[in-house]
């Protein structure tokens, strides 16, 4: 199923198009003939890596259906986009509605591109570690789909959709539980889980201390241990209790917390299955890109 068939993405580009277009375009309604065939082209301005494929067309189609888009191997979801200017596309139809579209096209492809080029960088960075690079619920409201969209573009992988469809058990669930009684405790939430009859794709429990991992440890069902801020000296001692108990490849653990380009890869080589970056998309700068009349 494409990205675009998600209502809340039909909903987005509906909003989008309407905040800027308004009662209607004041400068384009100037022109003698919005009508007129035109052709433009989008160029990348720096190097980087695309994404958006599936949404350009339904956001230029939403001011004209009669607006075509045909894509440069450059063009492709996932494409890395080593040297600039690079042509992506060429746009085809009347000129009016083009130009209407032409920022709203923009704005939403500046930004997935930038997402996928910051997480393009951090997948490179752990290459060859076995470490996964995951995105975080820290996106922008109302661009959820699109931006884990576009961390796949940049071969990361995705965490939770939402609250809905896996059990995160954070810290702040578990004030004031012992560590000594913290095995105890998950077992009795999960309990609770199988009652409501609910079917996550994951079940995972944060750790702040080597002894909480010790007793998550202990817990039959549980999928993933997110370390949150360990140091790396932490993070090995976490896999070396973990493998010792025979749980490698049963019980993932998953590094977050502050992680940086320059950390990220000491953070993989320690061990650890997953590395958990919220910045990919929070602080995800937007790639240059640009329409322009042929």
């Amino acid at each position: 199923m494409s990205i675009c068939d998600d209502q809340s993405v039909i909903r987005l580009i509906d909003s989008a198009k309407r905040e800027d277009l308004g009662s209607g375009d004041l400068s384009t309604g100037l022109i003698a003939d919005p009508g007129a065939p035109a052709t433009f082209r989008l160029i990348a301005k720096q190097p980087g890596v695309f994404a958006g494929r599936e949404i350009a067309p339904v956001v230029l189609r939403s001011y004209d259906p009669a607006i075509d888009i045909d894509w440069a191997n450059l063009g492709s979801d996932g494409a890395t986009i080593a040297a600039a200017p690079a042509e992506l596309a060429t746009i085809r139809g009347p000129v009016g509605p083009i130009l209407s579209a032409e920022r709203v096209l923009l704005n939403f492809l500046q930004r997935l591109c930038g997402i996928a080029t910051l997480t393009r960088t951090y997948v490179d960075a752990v290459n060859g570690t076995g470490a996964d690079i995951f995105d975080t619920r820290k996106t922008t409201p109302g661009w959820r789909k699109l931006e884990k969209y576009a961390v796949r573009c940049g071969g990361g992988h995705n965490h939770r959709e939402g609250l809905f469809d896996a059990v995160l058990i954070k810290d702040n669930h578990l004030v004031g539980v012992e560590e000594v009684g913290l095995a105890a405790h998950v077992f009795d939430l999960l309990n609770r889980l199988d009652a409501t009859g609910a079917k996550p794709a994951f079940v995972e429990v944060e750790a702040d201390t080597l002894a909480q991992v010790e007793e998550l440890l202990k817990v039959v069902g549980l999928d993933v241990i997110l370390l949150d801020n360990f140091s790396v000296d932490d993070l090995r001692s976490a896999v070396a209790l973990r493998d010792r108990r025979g749980l490698r490849g049963k019980v993932a653990l998953e590094a977050s917390g502050g992680i940086t380009l320059d950390s990220v890869r000491g953070v993989a080589e320690a061990g650890v299955d997953r590395i958990s970056v919220g910045a990919i998309t929070h602080s995800a700068t937007a790639l240059d890109l640009s329409v322009e009349r042929v």
